[in-house]
């Protein structure tokens, strides 16, 4: 890397780091740019010409949260033996994750932003595929294993991430114990069913 890549990343990294603080306690909405001025001490242009707007800077922490959280999760997989097991074992890691994680509320403020720009929507767009291709891999693994038998693969990718996603807005509310289990009974529910087996 020349030495202007590296001063950029360093200087990429400071913002970010003192961005993602002020977003810790202060929330997505009541942080502004000035804040992150006074934080950082650069220019509101630098942090612009980093990272083009807050929306642009926000993501940057939540695409690095999720690497963190894959990271994380490609080192626990390797605990469990089936993939009906890694199910269990990736919401238990994604309910765990979420009530812990420090820039949790102020990502519920971003995502409930009704409009975006049109570039800071198509990187959400791209970082949800992301989640359903995740799932995917997951779950493809259980057919070629032979623990799984579906024919519309991507639709039950979506159709898991549909469930995280609403759990994770259910269990806000919930203690820790209370909500593991749900995320619990949510497997439970997604690998057998409710309905009566017929005879």
């Amino acid at each position: 890397m020349n030495k202007k890549k590296q001063q950029t990343e360093q200087t990429k990294k400071k913002i970010a780091d003192a961005s993602r603080i002020l977003f810790m306690q202060k929330g997505y909405k009541a942080t502004s740019i000035e804040d992150i001025v006074k934080a950082t001490g650069y220019s509101g242009g630098n942090i612009y010409y980093h990272f083009k707007s807050k929306e642009g800077l926000f993501l940057h922490l939540i695409e690095a949260w999720n690497s963190e959280w894959e990271e994380e999760w490609l080192a626990k997989e390797q605990l469990y033996t089936t993939s009906i097991d890694k199910l269990y074992g990736m919401a238990e890691h994604f309910a765990t994750d979420f009530m812990n994680h420090p820039l949790t509320k102020a990502a519920d403020e971003f995502f409930d932003m009704l409009e975006k720009p049109s570039d800071v929507e198509e990187r959400i767009n791209k970082m949800i595929q992301g989640y359903i291709d995740f799932n995917q891999q997951l779950l493809q693994k259980g057919i070629d294993n032979g623990e799984f038998e579906m024919t519309n693969v991507t639709g039950v990718a979506i159709i898991l991430d549909s469930l995280m996603f609403g759990l994770n807005q259910h269990s806000r509310r919930m203690e820790r114990e209370e909500a593991l289990a749900t995320f619990r009974l949510a497997m439970d529910v997604f690998l057998f069913g409710i309905a009566k087996p017929s005879r």
